[in-house]
């Protein structure tokens, strides 16, 4: 019998797998620890933050595809976070999903129509927003 040694290919890459990466922001802890556990069930690269503060930071030092972000939270809301995250990266300008409880604030209708920002209202369907996630990510 006779073997024959295969080149080794151990180090070449050609079925590289890219994960795609998320910020959640909520000051909910339990709503936004379910989303990270439920993204990362989707084979998505998830990062937590609880207030707009701490995701500037985070923003700041890291290089996340899309954000989730609820729109009242303490330090920083949403719409400023927005503002300044953009400053700061923007290529995020069309990579935000708005989650809020408060679909009728008249600041909030404002902010997204100028923005074109997309926006889910709790409740919402996690298919919703996995669907949303995916069709934003192409």
């Amino acid at each position: 019998m006779e073997f024959k040694l295969l080149p080794d290919v151990s180090g070449q890459a050609s079925n590289d797998i890219e994960f795609k990466s998320i910020l959640v922001v909520d000051d909910d802890h339990l709503l936004a620890d379910a989303l990270q556990w439920i993204l990362a069930d989707q084979c998505f690269l998830v990062d937590v933050a609880h207030d707009g503060e701490e995701a500037l930071q985070k923003i700041e030092a890291n290089e996340f595809d899309t954000i989730i972000c609820d729109v009242m939270m303490p330090k920083l809301r949403g719409d400023e976070l927005f503002r300044l995250a953009i400053e700061a990266r923007p290529s995020l300008g069309d990579r935000f999903i708005f989650i809020t409880g408060f679909a009728a604030d008249p600041q909030l209708k404002l902010f997204l129509s100028t923005t074109g920002a997309k926006c889910l209202h709790k409740p919402f369907l996690i298919k919703t927003l996995i669907d949303c996630v995916k069709q934003l990510l192409g």
